[in-house]
């Protein structure tokens, strides 16, 4: 594919058309994504009836078996990304993740959809890495916090639409066909994941005809992509270092000493998952975190010896670790919400499913994109002189203010009361991704950001998703409540001040070190 070729010294050169054409390619791209991912949510009532499963259940189809797959493939995913085409690599997962979302329509049990949406993690891995790392060579340092805010407000539009699409398909399915009657005996909310999955196979060959820009253009440091045979070798090596039980073979190639402090490490999250799962119950829960969670650990331990630098990147530096873990558990609360936001809607307040994907869906979505973008244009302009530092700020005040409608949609009696405050409060909520991306890109140089956002994304995987939603649903099923489950998760947003707080004083430090 060709190659877009820009002279790396004209930062302040106008942007090309051809970067905003790709970026619109990628809004798309993302759009999906979470259509595919915020499907379920919508669906819960029919799912939960079907399957017979309860709100912990629930919480762990939508967030740990999708993310913890998620996070884990993303790793070596997100490496990969920084060697190969990441046009062919996205169009890849893509397909991937569409196709995974169109069997999760064929699933009859808990166990089988929880497969098909551990598929739809793996798949999704590729989007993230490959799109940030794009949109930082079609876009200039000036314009690459606006640019992947605007990509992020896929996210929000996605999971607005993904809640017009299905009670929109389920509806339409379940009242076109008795249930004595239903194709294949499919009910309505297994068509629309068919429905929804189907189109994703269409829109990967148009992300496989982008051109793929040159790597660190904007930097001067130009780096070529790998052939596929190198780049699938190193992509081999890597699941060695990340997916159980490859980790122990690549540990003991490293040698004794290495072979060692993995088993040790394997018998202490297996030990916690194990006492976890006889004190709380839900073992798949357990499992699965803990299977991420030694994951994180063997490819850490692999990544200090293999590549020191990045190493000192991503697990030393005070600014992206505490960036990383406080916007994790910011995105417990969000994920969170997101899951249990349109059931809360129907259980409290009466309000129909129709009403909930067109108000409720609606609001959070423009409140989502909005924010979003505003977050990342607002820390373009605060960060034009070079200062991350400030940008983790927009994060800090952003997720503080958001704190307000939060509470109020959570106490309030009136639906009215409940309705306004859900674009305020995804509008803030959002705000701080753009500053928190934006600021990660930044922080990190151009060979490495792929596999930083792999690492981005870890936090807001393991902390967010994958214990988000499941703490919030485990919680309202032991106390009845789902308003107690999400009231619980906002005390998450203390720790995650502690550690934003970290990231911006390190990060505020070394600016005035070096006189920016």
């Amino acid at each position: 594919m060709d190659e877009v070729a820009r002279d790396p010294g004209a930062i302040g050169a106008r942007v090309e058309g051809y970067s905003w054409y790709a970026l619109g390619v990628l809004v798309l791209v993302c759009l999906l994504n979470f259509v595919d991912r915020q499907l379920l949510t919508i669906l819960a009532v029919d799912i939960k009836r079907d399957l017979a499963i309860d709100d912990g259940q629930f919480g762990f189809l939508y967030g740990t078996a999708f993310g913890v797959f998620y996070a884990l493939f993303g790793i070596p995913l997100g490496k990969l990304a920084d060697r190969y085409a990441r046009t062919r690599l996205l169009a890849i997962g893509l397909a991937l993740w569409s196709g995974m979302t169109a069997l999760s329509g064929l699933s009859r049990s808990f166990v089988q959809l929880g497969a098909a949406r551990i598929g739809v993690g793996v798949g999704e891995a590729t989007a993230g890495p490959c799109a940030y790392s794009l949109l930082a060579d079609y876009f200039p340092p000036r314009r690459r916090a606006t640019a992947i805010a605007i990509y992020s407000a896929g996210v929000y539009l996605g999971g607005g639409v993904s809640l017009y699409l299905g009670t929109s398909i389920a509806s339409a399915w379940n009242n076109a066909f008795p249930i004595s009657e239903r194709p294949f005996g499919l009910a309505g909310w297994q068509a629309a994941f068919l429905a929804v999955g189907i189109p994703g196979l269409l829109l990967s060959a148009w992300v496989r005809s982008l051109r793929e820009p040159v790597r660190g253009r904007y930097e001067g440091t130009p780096h070529p992509n790998q052939s596929g045979r190198q780049a699938l070798r190193a992509f081999v090596a890597d699941l060695g270092t990340i997916v159980p039980p490859f980790t122990l073979f690549a540990a003991a190639r490293r040698g004794r000493a290495s072979l060692v402090s993995n088993l040790i490490a394997l018998a202490l999250v297996a030990a916690a998952a194990t006492l976890a799962s006889l004190l709380l119950g839900d073992p798949l829960q357990w499992i699965a975190l803990g299977t991420g969670v030694y994951a994180i650990i063997s490819w850490a331990s692999s990544l200090r010896l293999s590549d020191p630098a990045a190493y000192q990147v991503i697990w030393k530096s005070p600014t992206i670790v505490g960036l990383n873990i406080g916007y994790g558990l910011l995105s417990a609360v969000s994920y969170a919400s997101a899951a249990f936001g349109p059931l809360f809607a129907m259980q409290y307040h009466a309000i129909s499913p129709t009403a909930v994907a067109l108000v409720v869906g609606g609001s959070a979505a423009a409140g989502g994109a909005l924010g979003v973008v505003t977050g990342g244009a607002l820390g373009d302009r605060v960060g034009a002189n070079g200062s991350n530092s400030r940008r983790i700020l927009i994060v800090i005040v952003a997720s503080a203010l958001s704190l307000v409608p939060n509470l109020v949609s959570l106490l309030t009696g009136s639906s009215t009361v409940f309705l306004l405050s859900v674009f305020p409060m995804w509008f803030l909520m959002s705000a701080g991704l753009g500053g928190a991306s934006g600021a990660m890109v930044n922080l990190v140089p151009p060979s490495l950001r792929a596999t930083a956002t792999a690492a981005f994304f870890l936090g807001a995987t393991i902390l967010g998703l994958a214990l988000g939603p499941y703490s919030a649903g485990r919680i309202s099923t032991e106390f009845a409540s789902l308003r107690v489950g999400l009231g619980a998760m906002l005390l998450l947003l203390i720790p995650a001040f502690v550690a934003l707080g970290i990231a911006w004083r390190s990060c505020y430090r070394q600016e005035q070190a070096r006189g920016a």
